[in-house]
């Protein structure tokens, strides 16, 4: 069963090929999942709870348990990084999108598995979260659309990559304001799609240091490429054979 949709932003494909009794069910209520937080937490809607937190309306006893999960992640990932990755920029509105995405596709592959998924994938907008494999996952060259500069091997976990190739200079310094421009890509293999996301932004976000910052958490596997074209890669980086 393969089905894909644009939500949040950008194009998401669910492939089941074994366990799920009924797969069109399952990957229904994957994006209705998806379309949910969509409509909660998206910074770009004036009704969503992000917003509306945003704006003062909302005190923190009024949140739901699912944003304080959020903006629990959003907080640790920004004293981790000592303020590099920071959701609450000055002169820009509160955005845990960086959060959001990793977190909720993750979720959406936990309703996949509670349906009987055995063999399954998501690709959300290139980060992927996939069980059963072996599953084989390209990363995209940051200066060549048309070509991968590496190919990994999953059988289970999650893979995200920050990069500036599709949005240009998004990525800013907490500590500076400013965009990160001392890496091309970076990308992080993890557990889940939550820790994948976060860590390879929060990573992007401290520069060069974030290479190692990133290697250094537990479960992360890096492949990274600077802006002088150097590649490093962690030893445990599944790369396929």
């Amino acid at each position: 069963m393969r089905r894909v949709e644009h939500v949040m932003g950008f194009p998401v494909s669910v492939r089941v090929d074994d366990g799920a009794a009924d797969p069109q069910a399952a990957a229904a209520e994957v994006f209705a999942w998806l379309r949910q937080v969509n409509l909660r937490f998206s910074p770009f809607r004036a009704d969503s709870e992000v917003s509306r937190l945003d704006r003062g309306e909302l005190r923190a006893e009024d949140l739901s348990p699912e944003l304080s999960e959020i903006l629990g992640l959003c907080e640790h990932y920004r004293v981790a990084t000592r303020g590099a990755f920071d959701v609450r920029l000055p002169g820009r509105g509160l955005d845990p999108c960086a959060v959001v995405k990793g977190w909720s596709v993750q979720r959406a592959a936990e309703l996949l598995s509670a349906a009987g998924a055995t063999r399954f994938c998501v690709n959300a907008g290139g980060d992927v979260v996939a069980a059963g494999g072996p599953w084989r996952v390209g990363v995209r060259h940051p200066e060549r659309a048309d070509r991968l500069c590496a190919v990994l091997e999953i059988t289970e976990g999650a893979v995200a990559t920050s990069a500036r190739y599709e949005r240009g200079d998004h990525i800013l310094d907490g500590r500076t304001g400013r965009p990160v421009t001392a890496l091309l890509s970076l990308t992080v293999v993890a557990p889940s799609l939550t820790e994948a996301d976060a860590t390879a932004t929060a990573a992007f976000a401290m520069g060069t240091e974030g290479v190692d910052w990133a290697a250094s958490r537990d479960g992360c596997e890096v492949f990274a490429v600077d802006e002088g074209r150097r590649v490093f890669r962690t030893a445990g980086f599944p790369v396929a054979t």
